[in-house]
């Protein structure tokens, strides 16, 4: 059974050139990372260079206490596909959800890729259980805190994928019996400084530009809740195309309204795109759509503690 993913004597281009991909191809979604990144086109070989290069890490995704929806989201993502540019450029070892192994095998997948020479980067999705010494959440017998506890420290870059990972989400919200916590405030004390990738679910980009980014070299600007500045720079309101009418003072009064089908303001409505750090109305999913673009006010999902602190999501 092989039990690594993405891995072969053959190199990433030849692989992607094999699923249909052409190199044209590949460096036109490098190009779309790039601008989502804010770098500019002109930046892309350098990312298809970082993605395809054999020195390239490992890379280990960690699955704790979450709805996999991070995952769906990823699984979705296109142009193009999860399987035939992040399966076939970085070398992904370990991943629960989408990994043929099981049992023993698995766990020797794990331990082989942190055995990796050119070292391993830490995906992570999901909040850590950690009252009753962590068993409201356990793998093949092992708590998720203690494979975590194994996995992170020695990972050259941790990236927390999704709000549940970063701040602990809503495995975290009150009363939370299980103790939920996010990776940063878990593991801090060991030296993990995970990269924060908040999102109910994220946008794909923001993970693969910041995977592109480490294997690039670059160094991430991080705001004070260590989310790259690229991607998390600005409020959804600075970014929203609705900001016109906000400004002009027209807000929808409900939401089958015809001000609400003409685009106007949600703020009324209950929207938190005001308090709300992301670029969801400049990466869009799957390049279609956004929720606020689609009548669905902002929820703040990508901040901490949102399912406590925003709620009400809805306004009369």
């Amino acid at each position: 059974m092989q039990i690594s993913i993405g891995l072969g004597k053959e190199g990433a281009e030849e692989r992607l050139e094999k699923r249909g991909v052409s190199r044209r191809d590949f460096l036109k979604f490098c190009s779309t990372v790039a601008v989502a990144m804010g770098m500019g086109p002109a930046f892309a070989p350098r990312l298809a260079k970082a993605l395809t290069s054999p020195a390239r890490p490992a890379a280990i995704y960690l699955h704790n206490a979450e709805c996999t929806g991070c995952t769906e989201a990823l699984l979705r993502s296109s142009k193009p596909y999860l399987d035939e540019l992040i399966l076939d450029t970085i070398s992904l070892d370990y991943q629960e959800t989408i990994m043929a192994a099981a049992g023993e095998a698995a766990e020797d997948a794990l331990h082989q890729a942190m055995k990796n020479p050119n070292g391993y980067v830490c995906i992570v999705e999901g909040s850590i259980p950690t009252a009753m010494d962590g068993l409201y959440g356990t793998i093949g017998g092992r708590t998720m805190y203690a494979i975590n506890k194994e996995v992170l420290p020695g990972a050259k870059a941790v990236i927390s994928y999704g709000t549940c990972a970063c701040f602990g989400g809503i495995p975290s919200a009150a009363p939370n019996p299980s103790g939920c916590k996010g990776v940063n405030d878990c593991f801090a004390d060991l030296g993990v400084k995970a990269v924060n990738v908040p999102g109910c679910p994220p946008n794909p980009l923001n993970l693969i530009g910041t995977i592109a980014a480490v294997l690039a070299g670059m160094k991430l600007e991080l705001d004070s809740l260590n989310r790259p500045k690229l991607f998390f720079g600005h409020t959804v309101h600075e970014l929203c195309e609705r900001l016109p009418h906000f400004e002009a003072g027209e807000f929808a009064p409900s939401f089958d309204s015809e001000e609400a089908r003409k685009g106007w303001c949600l703020y009324k409505l209950g929207c938190k795109g005001p308090m709300t750090y992301n670029n969801c109305p400049k990466a869009l999913f799957n390049d279609v759509n956004w929720p606020v673009a689609a009548g669905h006010p902002c929820i703040g999902c990508s901040e901490p503690n949102f399912w406590d602190k925003m709620t009400p999501f809805f306004e009369n």
